[in-house]
């Protein structure tokens, strides 16, 4: 079976940046498993994987544009530690969730300078071209109700 829309991919991945630095794989887990054409996964990869099929593997760049976007700097700011209520301790690189004017969102914490704290919006991949090795381990139709909810369920069904 090729893989197409409605299908539920299976695959084994290495993903590295542009200095060869490991930022996520599925080596020694499970395979990440997702609803091909519902949006689950960033664009290039998955535009790179339509007619694929299992034992096939291969090796994809995606710049930023179909993978988290470019890199934003008026989604930077600085706002008072006082938006902070009930959190005592503070540090880069802590996330949070942030009410703006897009909706819900996670910004991390790029910086503490006494009571000033800057945030970050971007995605941390944001502005970088990702290189996938993937091999593809299992593709199958994707059951109704998993295409009702617009994402895999898992052994034993989903609940809700």
């Amino acid at each position: 079976m090729q893989i197409s829309n409605d299908n539920v991919v299976s695959i084994a991945y290495t993903l590295t940046n542009d200095e060869d630095q490991v930022i996520d794989t599925s080596e020694g887990g499970a395979p990440l498993v997702y609803l091909h054409g519902a949006q689950n996964i960033i664009p290039g990869l998955e535009n790179a994987l339509v007619g694929k099929q299992v034992g096939d593997k291969l090796k994809v760049s995606v710049e930023p544009a179909e993978g988290y976007g470019e890199y934003q700097a008026e989604l930077v700011q600085v706002v008072p530690k006082r938006m902070f209520a009930g959190v005592d301790n503070i540090e880069a690189g802590m996330q949070f969730h942030a009410q703006t004017d897009y909706g819900m969102q996670i910004v991390t914490v790029a910086a503490v300078e006494g009571e000033d704290i800057t945030v970050d919006g971007n995605h941390p991949l944001a502005g970088q071209t990702l290189h996938f090795e993937v091999e593809v381990v299992d593709v199958r139709a994707a059951s109704k109700e998993e295409l009702e909810h617009g994402h895999v369920h898992g052994e034993g069904g989903h609940h809700h």
